[in-house]
């Protein structure tokens, strides 16, 4: 019975700290003003935690946002410093979300696929084109070939993620 109550009291104390843990804020930074690509980077970012605020977040994925929120708040006032840790912090919080809860931003399968599909689809297809006709020169006929394939499985797969409501509303741009 007593190993029980332990065990309640323990379920208990995590739920509460799961429901008390909040994202802390970005601290605004006068540097941003000036810098148009480095504001919008922030307010980006800002974006991007506000959204995460409207989740049902486990702890460990919320001390690992604070983590690179207060990384953010302590980064030196360097524009360029500043820019490069808003950029590791928002990576580094998008692909444990992606790998653990399998949220993900506006169109990331369609900007991922682009690529792969272009490498994967379009280069075999742009040297059988070549070799068929005997010139390859030919080759690059199967990127456009190869970039249309991927586009269209990237964009099924966010239709996907949408419908099961593992899709972020908002779009990352790098």
């Amino acid at each position: 019975m007593q190993n029980l109550t332990k065990v309640l009291q323990t379920i208990v104390q995590r739920y509460q700290k799961d429901q008390l843990m909040e994202i802390i804020p970005l601290t605004p930074r006068p540097e941003t003003e000036q810098n148009e690509k480095l504001r919008r980077n922030f307010i980006q970012f800002e974006n991007l935690l506000n959204e995460l605020r409207t989740r049902q977040l486990p702890a460990d994925i919320i001390a690992h946002i604070n983590n690179e929120v207060s990384l953010i708040n302590a980064a030196p006032a360097s524009e360029k410093e500043l820019a490069k840790q808003i950029s590791r912090s928002q990576s580094g919080i998008l692909k444990r979300i992606e790998k653990e809860l399998k949220l993900v931003p506006k169109n990331h399968y369609r900007n991922l696929w682009l690529a792969l599909g272009m490498s994967t689809f379009g280069l075999p297809f742009g040297v059988v084109f070549g070799l068929s006709l005997g010139n390859m020169a030919f080759l690059g006929i199967g990127l456009p070939i190869g970039m249309a394939i991927g586009v269209a499985l990237g964009t099924a797969l966010d239709n996907k993620a949408e419908k099961n409501g593992t899709q972020l509303n908002l779009e990352m741009k790098h």
